[in-house]
């Protein structure tokens, strides 16, 4: 990619709101950010943990995990903040227990400042709604389960 072309990339970026910027021209690919990795990783790090005197080790029992219903999974197809209803104003597109058609909008995913609505992929009965609203979330990760 002409380096050119890279500068212009970097001024367009400084002269909006748009935090990143993912240019791909055949196989090569360029991704201009205002945010450096290591603000990601740290963000992403767990809490610190606290200097007390080690205590003997018990082992747990397994936890008691939640029943996760059984059925098909929608998938978050990009990364974004999910949200349940068009606005808070408004009732949520779906609730558990809902009958849904194919096409029928199940969320909102709002990513960079563009609200893109998800669709079921299948008809069916929701099953379980697996994000809070409000929440972000990663490419794939599940959302729904539709039976």
């Amino acid at each position: 990619m002409d380096i050119r072309k890279v500068k212009k990339l970097i001024d367009l970026l400084e002269q909006t709101d748009v935090a990143e910027l993912e240019i791909r021209e055949g196989e090569e690919s360029v991704r201009i950010s205002r945010y450096s990795n290591a603000t990601v990783a740290a963000t992403r790090l767990a809490p610190p943990l606290a200097t007390a005197a080690p205590s003997p080790r018990v082992l747990p029992e397994e936890p008691e995990r939640e029943a996760v219903p059984e059925g098909h999974i929608v998938r978050a197809p990009m990364v974004g903040t999910f949200y349940r209803a068009a606005s808070p104003q408004t009732p949520n597109f779906v609730e558990v227990g809902q009958a849904v058609v194919q096409g029928q909008t199940l969320c909102i995913l709002e990513a960079m400042k563009i609200m893109n609505q998800i669709e079921a992929d299948i008809s069916g009965i929701v099953a379980g709604i697996l994000v809070e609203n409000g929440q972000p979330v990663e490419f794939g990760q599940p959302l729904f389960i539709i039976k």
